[in-house]
């Protein structure tokens, strides 16, 4: 008779020590914070039910308190552990961007603008103020709109850039829909922002539209 060979399955902690925390898949990294499952649900299986509930790790992680404890196992200090989280990651990013050199990775400035907005349930105009020598000043939300829309004001606009004597400014705003792409809408706010402030010598180097896990740039399609 063949000897027999038992096969385990290496757990998520393991892993991670072995190949880093890119190799996990959602479903570990989860179960990985979550720790622990509950009665009957060993943790991966919980973790995977976490994310079927929500439909993906990011909406579950998005997610306002009441919604997030409707998934049973999952209440408020699992919450606040989560939300935590998020903070130091969106302030990690922040000082990626925000050390006294000026702007030279546009991939850091999208993965903190996405940190900001991205899974907002309500549109969020935002800006992200620089100097001449493009270093950040300060990150502003603008406008708070409704599910589909934010009124945006140039004149306001110009006034928060004299008051930061900003001399360069990337604009960013959340799709709730998840789609980044540009409305013609975004396109005409966006040339009009950037006449009204070309009068105060202060320049629009981008517009960004964050989606769920992708954004768009309006420098980079041409359209501003």
């Amino acid at each position: 008779m063949a000897d027999k060979v038992e096969r385990t399955v290496e757990l998520p902690r393991e892993k991670l020590l072995r190949l880093g925390a890119g190799a996990l898949s959602d479903v570990e990294l989860l179960a990985l914070l979550l720790q622990t499952g509950r009665p009957g649900e060993p943790v991966m299986d919980f973790s995977r039910r976490c994310i079927n509930h929500f439909g993906s790790l990011g909406a579950l992680l998005d997610a306002e308190l009441s919604h997030f404890e409707e998934c049973a196992g999952l209440g408020t200090a699992r919450f606040t552990t989560f939300q935590a989280m998020r903070e130091l990651v969106r302030r990690e990013l922040y000082s990626e961007i925000n050390r006294g050199d000026a702007l030279s990775s546009p991939d850091s400035v999208r993965r903190y603008l996405s940190s900001e907005l991205a899974g907002r349930p309500h549109e969020v105009f935002c800006g992200l103020f620089l100097d001449n020598r493009h270093r950040v000043i300060k990150f502003s939300e603008l406008f708070r709109g409704t599910i589909d829309s934010a009124a945006v004001y140039p004149r306001e606009v110009v006034k928060c850039c004299l008051k930061s004597n900003a001399a360069a400014v990337i604009f960013a705003h959340n799709h709730p829909s998840g789609v980044a792409e540009p409305s013609d809408t975004d396109v005409r706010l966006t040339q009009k922002l950037t006449d009204a402030l070309a009068l105060i010598d202060v320049r629009v180097l981008d517009h960004l539209i964050i989606g769920q896990g992708v954004q768009t740039s309006l420098a980079e399609r041409g359209l501003m």
